[in-house]
């Protein structure tokens, strides 16, 4: 099993002769030669961690490192908990269905709107059908606007292969 490469370096591990110290109260902030400031750690039994190695010279503080990568973990893990996930639902019906029918898809849509969902409506033409396009491009802008009160439209409608299709996000 491969080991996981270490997010930060460390200690001698960072390859600089000079660094940007930065957070630590008892020391200025400042540049210092890399020699100089490890012993300073290891006396406060804490690590000197590379921040930033994009830097030049490098910006490195004095902290725990076991404690800094678990509340990088952490917060992470809030970061991502707070990220909104946003599922897409199909709604697919043919160019000459009926109007109860479509009640129910529409039914169905302001359902998965209202959920916070994108929906992707479809009208897919079989065989013959593909001659009303028309009306299948009709039929979704009707869909489009008796769904209004829950969405809008993101997307107007497109033709990919056999199948006409358009995107609805839900209002905010």
């Amino acid at each position: 099993m491969p080991r996981k490469k270490e997010e930060y370096r460390i200690n001698k591990k960072i390859g600089s002769h000079t660094i940007r110290l930065v957070g630590d109260l008892s020391i200025k902030n400042g540049i210092y030669p890399t020699q100089e400031i490890i012993p300073i750690a290891k006396e406060r039994n804490l690590d000197l961690v590379e921040i930033n190695p994009k830097l030049n010279p490098p910006v490195c503080k004095i902290l725990d490192y076991k404690k800094f990568l678990y509340e990088q973990k952490k917060r992470k893990k809030q970061f991502k908990a707070k990220q909104v996930k946003v599922n897409t639902k199909e709604i697919r019906f043919g160019p000459q269905i009926g109007d109860h029918d479509g009640k129910v898809k529409i039914k169905s849509a302001e359902k998965f709107l209202m959920r916070g969902d994108k929906v992707k409506v479809f009208v897919f033409f079989k065989g013959r059908s593909i001659v009303y396009k028309e009306q299948g491009k009709m039929k979704l802008l009707k869909f489009a606007e008796e769904i209004e009160e829950y969405g809008k439209v993101e997307q107007m409608p497109i033709m990919e292969g056999k199948r006409m299709y358009m995107i609805l996000t839900p209002k905010k």
